[in-house]
């Protein structure tokens, strides 16, 4: 029987996408689209334009100027493969074991090499997309400064690629080995635990490394250690080093085919490797992930320790609140992100104490209060960055099930209120935690400490009702995956719109603080003057405005629901 091609097993996922771009052109996406292109290219012009300052800075640098802009590039590359690695081992269960096409491609005459290459590239699209957006400003940064000419695309292309194959098929290999030894519905379960956890070791590990250490030399023993360090591959067997150093040999016209020959063989002896591995042990592996997931959370522990403690809510509210609560610690890929959560808020809090402010060097009380009030804004970003991720996508994750509120005498008020206060009770706990423990670190005054600690707490509340209003208004009531949901359209306005919340804020507070660090600095009593009153209410009435009119646009929202 005459096998079909790779391009028409993979036809039906780019006719799909195309119909969607299509779907969405017709009820008026294209705004959208302009306004989604104007953001990444104002992001990839602010990545641009740092890394551009600090490349042209160093390569002035003699005898060291060389070698440093080598060696950063290779350790964003090592960063990006160690989140390649961690995020492919993810899709690649989605993809080979759990995508709703399989039944159709399993059962079907196609030849299991097409079948594997064709949900292997699927599985690199899904978790490469991101990374290879994020090298394109960082490689024209290095080719602009190096004049590199118009051919270092096609060159850079030729040695990123393999670099993003490699993790692809690593991560899909991990994932057949591991169910075949559990369910997959208990795989992807282990995996989100496993790799966030994973992440979080990475992120503590580039933490303790002190990267930044290579920006002063004065801690070598003498400049001979440095230029060697420097000199020296980080890591000699990571496709990342093997693409750092093709790519800087051809910016230096020291052009060494090593590096590319490496990385073009190494990825295709990983693919064939990949592809005998997936001939032993697919047909076993797929046949143990048509099993269901066991359920660990039951009703009875919620209800005995927050039912107990919600005892004084109405009835309905309180229902709301238990449910809330059940789906999210049921639903593996949202709870153990709590677990990179954590780890995030000891990197922020340990850079924070890592800052020379209290250990001998001169510096002043503006800069201490200076970083004190830019953390606000710092503080903010984190905590909205936090409200996409649990709070955004609440009302998308009802899922079908809506049609059964919206037709049912529950009040909406209540479903509102419920998901409202579960997301923003703990998102204020942290809040508060991240501002008071930040500021002792800083050792500011009083003042300051009271000014955050009423910041924050009128910031989140607003970001809360922020995030839970745009998830309304742009729901995806059909999506599988809670983590794609922030991503969307209306997971970006919402960011845009928190960003201009906390300028709008902190501009206003600004003059405050101005006026109390001027009067400190000059030895003057400063008390609460009326001029700071008044920028004090402006903000709150911000605050306030941006807590109770979003809400209520969620209700009015909710109540036009039709499934």
């Amino acid at each position: 029987m005459r096998q079909p091609s790779l391009a028409h097993v993979l036809q039906p996922k780019w006719r799909t996408a195309l119909q969607r771009l299509r779907e969405e052109r017709a009820k008026g996406g294209t705004g959208k689209l302009i306004l989604l292109a104007l953001v990444g290219g104002a992001f990839w012009a602010g990545v641009f334009g740092v890394l551009y300052r600090i490349l042209k800075s160093l390569r002035a640098v003699e005898e060291l100027g060389p070698l440093i802009p080598g060696k950063i590039l290779g350790l964003i590359l090592l960063s990006f493969v160690s989140i390649l690695v961690l995020s492919n081992v993810i899709t690649a269960l989605s993809s080979f074991f759990l995508a709703k096409d399989l039944d159709l491609l399993v059962s079907a005459p196609v030849d299991w090499l097409r079948l594997y290459l064709a949900k292997l590239g699927e599985t690199l699209l899904h978790s490469s997309w991101m990374v290879a957006l994020m090298i394109v400003p960082i490689l024209t940064a290095y080719g602009v400064v190096y004049k590199s000419g118009v051919l270092f695309a096609v060159y850079a292309l030729s040695a990123i690629v393999p670099m993003l194959i490699l993790p692809a098929v690593l991560g899909s290999a991990v994932t057949l080995v591991l169910v075949n030894i559990f369910p997959a519905r208990r795989t992807r379960d282990l995996l989100s635990i496993i790799a966030l956890g994973a992440a979080g070791g990475v992120i503590l590990l580039f933490r303790m490394i002190r990267p930044e250490q290579l920006a002063r030399p004065e801690g070598f023993r003498n400049l001979l250690d440095f230029v060697i360090l420097l000199r020296g591959p980080t890591s000699p067997f990571l496709p990342s080093e093997w693409a750092s150093q093709a790519i800087m040999g051809y910016l230096r016209h020291e052009f060494d085919p090593l590096p590319l020959l490496l990385l073009w063989t190494t990825a295709a002896a990983f693919v064939a490797l990949g592809a005998a591995l997936h001939r032993a042990l697919y047909a076993q592996g797929f046949t143990k992930a048509q099993e269901g997931a066991e359920r660990f959370i039951r009703g009875t522990f919620w209800r005995w320790t927050v039912g107990s403690l919600l005892g004084w809510l109405p009835v309905a509210k309180r229902e709301f609140v238990l449910k809330d609560i059940k789906l999210f610690f049921r639903d593996t890929t949202q709870w153990s992100q709590l677990i990179l959560l954590a780890v995030l808020v000891v990197v922020y809090l340990f850079n924070i104490q890592a800052l020379p402010l209290h250990r001998g060097e001169p510096v002043g009380f503006f800069y201490v209060n200076l970083v004190s009030f830019l953390n606000l804004g710092l503080a903010g970003f984190v905590l909205a960055s936090i409200a996409a991720r649990f709070i955004f996508p609440a009302v998308s994750l009802e899922g079908r099930q809506m049609w059964l509120l919206r037709s049912s005498p529950l009040d909406l008020r209540a479903l509102l209120w419920s998901k409202y206060w579960v997301g923003t009770l703990p998102l204020l706990v942290l809040g508060l935690i991240l501002t008071g423990v930040t500021n002792a670190l800083l050792e500011v005054t009083p003042f300051m400490m009271i000014l955050s600690l009423a910041t924050m707490a009128g910031l989140t509340l607003a970001i809360a009702a922020m995030a839970l209003t745009f998830g309304t208004l742009y729901p995806q009531f059909e999506t599988e995956n809670a983590a794609q949901i922030p991503t969307s359209f209306g997971g970006l306005v919402f960011m845009m719109a928190t960003i201009a919340l906390l300028a709008a804020v902190l501009m206003l507070l600004a003059r405050a603080v101005y006026t109390y660090v001027r009067g400190t600095w000059e030895g003057q009593a400063v008390g609460v003057t009326p001029e700071m009153l008044v920028w004090f209410a402006v903000a709150a009435a911000l605050c306030t405005a941006a807590t109770i009119v979003p809400l209520r646009m969620a209700l009015r929202k909710m109540e036009t629901f039709e499934f």
